[in-house]
């Protein structure tokens, strides 16, 4: 074997489990949304229910209204790709639904940890009755969650990976499985043996539902044993992500699969086709507005969906149910599907994207 640096991929371990019930659920939930109109209510919204610790089938309804205009403070990790505002979409149109103040701050990117605990400390400068919060790292915010609590500010974790009873509620999709369904659509669109030396770009070292989606991956393409994987972690931005994907190409000329981050993706089709790659296959790992079109072009095989505009709405109820002292379910999971070409008729765009027409707000008063 030659020191060439397409051997520096590794097979994977044949003994990874396939974990696909949840797949399999999914994809049939997903087949049975109708088309979404303006008209289509988000609830009740399928999820799971995990506050037990073991996911159950749910519906998820919220309150019709906050029983006063209370003052909610939000945090996100940035708002620099679709993905995002989807969630703030959702987040200030629950918010304007149920009569409640809203300001939302964003930390500009991944990198920027101690700009999230420094807005962490003006939300609670502010006088918030609850904060919602993106967590750029759980880890690094059990401080911030703490000082909170003690306080008697409640604390609602939306979107991104929380260590377990970290907070009193949070909403989250199963990271693993998100990205377990994404290598399921990936061999859909491959045949069973086929050579799949894949490079995959999951996000930023340290956020945890990067390496979560990567584990779920790994665990669906072991599936086939002529699978063998490389990791690169980063950024989830474009250009960092563009870097990456330039670097590969040059250094693995096997590479035939790029899997990662939507903007991964966006940066992938350009990239690929500057080099004239034109064989490679490109699989987001989740969703936003470049990545349905792409998929109307065939520029991407697939995309998995976790519906942020659902997670949004999702944690204005959960805060609002905390403040309240009403029941709330601890941990909600939307129900993470793969979707191609075949299923973008049935999927509820509403719940996935915000309208093109929409600009974000980071504030919303009450009337």
């Amino acid at each position: 074997m030659t020191n060439h640096p397409a051997n520096r991929f590794r097979p994977i371990r044949s003994t990874l489990g396939i974990v696909t019930s949840l797949a399999v659920t999914s994809l049939a939930l997903a087949g049975a949304i109708a088309p979404a109109s303006a008209e289509t209510p988000w609830f009740p919204m399928k999820v799971y229910d995990a506050s037990s610790g073991t996911p159950k089938p749910a519906e998820y309804t919220p309150l019709p209204k906050a029983e006063k205009p209370y003052k909610l403070c939000v945090l996100f990790p940035h708002m620099k790709d679709s993905f995002w505002v989807a969630v703030a979409y959702g987040i200030v149109k629950q918010a304007e639904a149920m009569n409640v103040n809203m300001t939302l701050y964003e930390a500009g990117g991944y990198e920027n940890l101690p700009k999230q605990l420094s807005q962490f400390d003006d939300c609670m400068a502010s006088g918030p009755d609850a904060i919602i919060v993106g967590a750029i790292s759980g880890a690094g915010l059990s401080k911030k969650f703490e000082e909170a609590k003690a306080k008697g500010v409640p604390v609602v974790g939306v979107t991104n990976p929380l260590p377990p009873n970290a907070l009193p509620a949070a909403n989250y999709v199963d990271f693993v499985a998100m990205g377990e369904v994404t290598g399921e659509g990936l061999l859909a669109q491959t045949k069973p043996g086929d050579k799949l030396n894949i490079v995959t770009f999951p996000g930023p070292a340290g956020s945890g539902w990067a390496e979560s989606f990567n584990e779920g991956f790994k665990k669906a393409v072991a599936k086939n044993a002529n699978a063998q994987i490389l990791a690169k972690f980063g950024d989830s931005g474009v250009a960092v992500q563009l870097q990456l994907i330039q670097d590969a190409l040059q250094a693995y000329p096997s590479m035939n699969v790029i899997w990662g981050t939507a903007p991964t993706a966006e940066a992938a089709i350009g990239a690929v086709a500057e080099a004239g790659r034109n064989d490679l296959k490109i699989v987001s790992s989740y969703e936003n507005q470049a990545m349905l079109d792409a998929l109307t072009r065939g520029d991407v095989l697939a995309f998995a969906t976790q519906y942020p505009v659902g997670e949004g709405a999702i944690a204005i109820d959960q805060a609002v149910r905390l403040i309240e002292k009403k029941p709330v379910m601890a941990l909600v999971q939307p129900i993470a599907a793969v979707i191609d070409k075949t299923t973008v008729p049935k999927l509820q765009m509403d719940l996935v994207l915000a309208p093109a027409s929409w600009t974000p707000v980071y504030s919303v008063k009450a009337k």
